[in-house]
C-alpha cells in the first residue's frame, strides 16, 4: 500500500497524462464521446444511464439513436422505436425512456431540478433524489428495464447501489475539463460525489483509499471523502484516472 502522498503524485500524473481528447475515440470507446457530441444536457443524460456493460456495445448503441426524437411527438417515438433494445431494456423500455425525457424537456432543465432541491444544504443527494422523484413523476411505467435505467431513490444509504450512472453524468455536467463538459453553472464541483464502478471500487481498495468491502453508496461517499483531502475543491477530477488505471489493470 502506497501513503498518500505517493498516491496523490501518481493520480496527478495519470489525471494529466488522461485529460485530453484522446481518451475518448473508438479506440477507447467511452458514452461521453457521444454525449459530447450533441452538447445537450438531455442526450448526456440518456448515454449516461445506458452506460453499462461493454463500452464498446454502449457505444454502438448510442450510435444507433435518433436523438432528433426527443423533438417529435410521442406517436412518432412509438413508431420509430418500436424495434430497439439493448440488454435489460426492451423495445417498450426504449420508448418509455424517450417519452419520459421528452417530458423532462418540456417540465423544466435538468439542472434546475437537480439545483432546487441541492441548493439548501449543497448536498448533491437531495438534488439525485428530486431528478429521480420528477422522472418518476412523468412516467408510470414500473418494468425492469425502465427501473434499472432510471433507478429508484434510496430510503437509506446503508445497502444502497452506488448510482454510478447519475454520479458519472453530474461530473460530465459540472466539471469544464478537455474531458468533462461543463454545461452547468449552479452546482459547486466539490459536492460532486464518485461515480463508482468496479473498476475504481477494486483500485481504491488496492491503492489504500477505500477500506469498505463493499461496492455501495457508503462506499461511494467514503471515497469521496478520502479523494478530498487530495483536492478538497474538485475532489472527482480523479475519477476518469482511477476508473482507467482498473480498467487497464495498471494498479
Amino acid at each position: 500500500m502506497e501513503d498518500f502522498k505517493n498516491i496523490k503524485e501518481r493520480l496527478e500524473r495519470e489525471l494529466s497524462f488522461r485529460d485530453n481528447s484522446f481518451e475518448l475515440s473508438y479506440d477507447k470507446p467511452d458514452p461521453l464521446m457521444v454525449a459530447k457530441r450533441y452538447n445537450d444536457e438531455y442526450i448526456a443524460l440518456i448515454a449516461a444511464l445506458f452506460a453499462y456493460g461493454n463500452a464498446k456495445l454502449i457505444v454502438k448503441f448510442l450510435d444507433s439513436l435518433n436523438f432528433e426524437l426527443l423533438n417529435e411527438s410521442e406517436e412518432k417515438i412509438k413508431k420509430e422505436l418500436a424495434s430497439k433494445y439493448y440488454r435489460f431494456q426492451k423495445p417498450q423500455d426504449v420508448i418509455d425512456i424517450f417519452l419520459t425525457i421528452k417530458r423532462l424537456k418540456e417540465f423544466d432543465s435538468i439542472e434546475n431540478i437537480v439545483y432546487s432541491a441541492y441548493k439548501n444544504k449543497q448536498n448533491l443527494l437531495d438534488g439525485l433524489w428530486n431528478l429521480i422523484d420528477t422522472i418518476r413523476s412523468l412516467n408510470s411505467s414500473n418494468s425492469h428495464g425502465f427501473n434499472f435505467f432510471f433507478l429508484k431513490r434510496a430510503n437509506k444509504i446503508s445497502g444502497a447501489g452506488t448510482y454510478k450512472r447519475y454520479f458519472m453524468y453530474f461530473r460530465w455536467m459540472v466539471r469544464k475539463s478537455n474531458l468533462d463538459m461543463g454545461l452547468w453553472s449552479k452546482i459547486d464541483k466539490k459536492d460532486l460525489i464518485m461515480p463508482l464502478d468496479t473498476h475504481s471500487f477494486n483500485v481504491s481498495r488496492r491503492l489504500g483509499l477505500l477500506h469498505r468491502k463493499s461496492c455501495d453508496l457508503k462506499a461511494a461517499l467514503e471515497l469521496t471523502s478520502t479523494l478530498k483531502e487530495f483536492d478538497p475543491s474538485d475532489p472527482i477530477k480523479y475519477d476518469f484516472a482511477l476508473y482507467r488505471l482498473g480498467q487497464e489493470k495498471l494498479a
